[in-house]
């Protein structure tokens, strides 16, 4: 049996597609800061037939990271499935007038060194697997600037950066990158924009291996 990791596990986009996947024969890896709440959505997940476990880290702190990507794949399986999609701090967006440098510095270690922390963790197994995705899960401002968010804009732009050109280097290893736009706010109260449309246009990314950028639905 092989894995999933989530990274920025949570009861909303995150345990939906843990359903989608686990309902595939993957274990899943759910990882975030906070332990009790993991353990929560573990044992839901549990309950309905699915093998899961939590692992607390910080995208901030990258030997966290590779210690809980490590420990799931000792644990659980190979991982042979990331999903990064930690949800960015508030702070993060400021406009684009009160931002100075140091106010990047979170967003820019969140949202690229993180990233960059799981792929280079996880794509050595991948690659003894010959196979794998790696699954980037971003806002509109990571393909369209907002002034009032300068801070995942800039570092959002950093992380579609790097998955592009990972996407570039390891497709012919038969490991596919993709990134996922969602330009609104996930269940919003419209069917198209529930957490399982989403989950299974991710599972569609994964399955299908199409497009590097896939866009939950066209930029407003």
């Amino acid at each position: 049996m092989t894995t999933m990791a989530i990274i920025g596990a949570g009861p909303g986009l995150g345990l939906t597609v843990a359903r989608r996947f686990g309902r595939e024969g993957f274990s899943i890896a759910l990882i975030s800061r906070h332990q009790g709440r993991l353990d929560e959505l573990a044992a839901t997940l549990e309950g309905e037939g699915i093998t899961a476990r939590g692992f607390t880290a910080n995208v901030r702190d990258q030997e966290s990271l590779q210690g809980a990507l490590e420990a799931a794949a000792e644990q659980l399986g190979p991982i042979e499935i990331l999903q990064y999609s930690p949800l960015p701090a508030k702070e993060f967006m400021r406009p684009v007038l009160e931002t100075v440098a140091d106010d990047l510095r979170g967003p820019v270690e969140f949202s690229i060194y993180g990233a960059v922390t799981a792929a280079r963790q996880v794509v050595p197994g991948m690659r003894a697997l010959k196979r794998g995705t790696l699954l980037f899960v971003n806002g509109g401002s990571a393909v369209r600037p907002g002034p009032a968010v300068t801070g995942t804009s800039v570092a959002f732009a950093g992380e579609s950066a790097y998955a592009q050109l990972l996407h570039d280097a390891v497709k012919e290893q038969n490991i596919h990158v993709g990134q996922l736009i969602i330009p609104f706010g996930i269940d919003d109260g419209t069917d198209e924009h529930s957490a399982a449309s989403v989950a299974e246009r991710l599972w569609t990314m994964h399955a299908e291996r199409g497009d590097f950028r896939v866009y939950a639905e066209p930029l407003p």
